[in-house]
């Protein structure tokens, strides 16, 4: 099967590996390629394709390997494996890239819910210092004098405007946005269907009917067209017998024939699928759910604050004295909400138990849709009824920017509400 290789991308991609390892003087060289677009266009198997074709040697890391249990881990993974793939240089004597997939997803914050951890931290300040000083990469507790061979770094993400600024900054990232255009598209997927039997006209033409689609819903088709002849292979065989006939079986391997691969079947199929991605649109069965839960603890009383809660709180401690349930909103707090949504700020809540506090491990509280103040007032005191042994606090987000514009602890353990 022969892919296509998307001109745009093969100039973008080849240029800035090949910028890297060029000494030119006078001149500041992005050490970060980052390459960001609509979910499925086929970002990381482009890459792919144009390191297979400049015969350059790719280093891995994925989006999910940027968190850990161990602080530190992740920032100290990059390093070992920037100072490894800089030994490949040397070694072998040919080009090599590290490849960050999906870095958004490890290390971008989208909104209220997104835990800002440390080592999110350090994975920002980690790639910041490499981009600035790419030839002197340390590990933690050893120092090595000897200059490493520049290592030019690959990243993918759907956003990133919910990394940290200072990061994809110009001098440290370039960035390229991919945005598949008609003839790209339809190069992609005749290199998809090449063994097919379609001609250029009807390649066209199923592109114009699924021009909205990514990239991979083109390759999920063809993977569905075969579900017809594996569902006929399997009720042949016995629903019982599949996994044996399938798995280390004597017989080998079974063998298809050739599905039916005409432009109205594809067409059918395609129109399946797109009825698939409506109805998951059209679903919104979490909201239903998150406003039914919400709607039982705003309909169930209050708890009565106990002698011990209401001495903490009318004590000379520092918190203000509160109403006579413990878990009603002080005025600065109800002003603070009022002030946020008049602003166009959405609301967050988030809290955390005395042990994880130490190490900043917030979670957000399923807020559901908050429509006005009364809502946002409501919500949040049946969040500090139900966390009353915790720290909670407000946060202001702003959507358009997807950056926080306030965070403020409104409640302590044991209820304790502040001013």
């Amino acid at each position: 099967m022969s892919y296509y290789i998307a001109p745009r991308f093969l100039d973008k991609l080849s240029v800035h590996i090949t910028k890297n390892f060029l000494d030119i003087p006078g001149v500041r060289v992005p050490l970060i390629l980052g390459i960001h677009g609509r979910k499925g266009e086929g970002k990381s198997f482009q890459c792919e394709l144009v390191f297979e074709r400049m015969g350059v040697e790719v280093t891995h890391i994925s989006g999910g390997e940027l968190e850990s249990p161990d602080a530190g881990d992740p920032a100290r993974l990059i390093r070992l494996r920037y100072r490894e793939t800089a030994e490949l240089i040397k070694v072998r004597g040919k080009m090599c890239v590290i490849m960050i997939n999906d870095l958004d997803a490890g290390a971008g914050r989208f909104d209220e819910g997104t835990q800002y951890t440390v080592n999110t931290q350090l994975v920002n300040a980690t790639l910041m210092n490499i981009a600035d000083n790419p030839t002197d990469v340390q590990l933690p507790g050893s120092y090595d004098a000897t200059p490493l061979h520049r290592v030019p770094i690959i990243v993918t993400g759907n956003d990133f405007s919910t990394l940290y600024a200072p990061l994809i900054r110009d001098g440290r990232m370039e960035k390229f946005y991919w945005e598949p255009d008609r003839d790209d598209k339809i190069g992609i997927v005749g290199g998809i269907f090449s063994e097919d039997g379609l001609s250029q006209r009807e390649i066209e033409q199923l592109v114009d009917t699924f021009l909205n689609q990514s990239i991979d819903f083109f390759s999920a088709l063809r993977s569905r067209i075969y579900d017809e002849q594996i569902r006929k292979f399997i009720y042949d065989i016995g629903v019982e017998r599949i996994s044996m006939r399938v798995v280390n079986s004597l017989e080998g391997p079974p063998q298809f024939q050739k599905p039916n691969f005409s432009l109205s079947h594809l067409i059918e199929m395609g129109n399946f699928m797109v009825g698939e991605q409506q109805r998951v649109q059209n679903s919104q069965l979490v909201t239903e759910y998150n406003r039914g839960l919400y709607s039982r603890n705003l309909s169930q009383p209050a708890a009565v604050p106990t002698q011990a809660n209401q001495a903490v709180s009318n004590g000379d401690n520092g918190y203000q004295k509160s109403h006579s349930n413990n878990t009603h909103l002080t005025l600065e707090t109800q002003g603070q909400i009022r002030e946020l949504l008049s602003q166009g700020y959405k609301i967050g809540i988030e809290h955390v138990d005395e042990r994880r506090f130490r190490t900043g491990s917030w979670q957000s509280c399923a807020v559901g849709q908050i429509n006005g103040e009364s809502d946002a007032i409501s919500t949040l005191e049946s969040c500090l009824a139900e966390y009353t042994g915790e720290y909670v606090r407000l946060v202001g987000v702003d959507p358009k920017n997807k950056r926080r514009v306030m965070e403020t602890i409104i409640q302590r353990p044991n209820g304790k509400v502040n001013n």
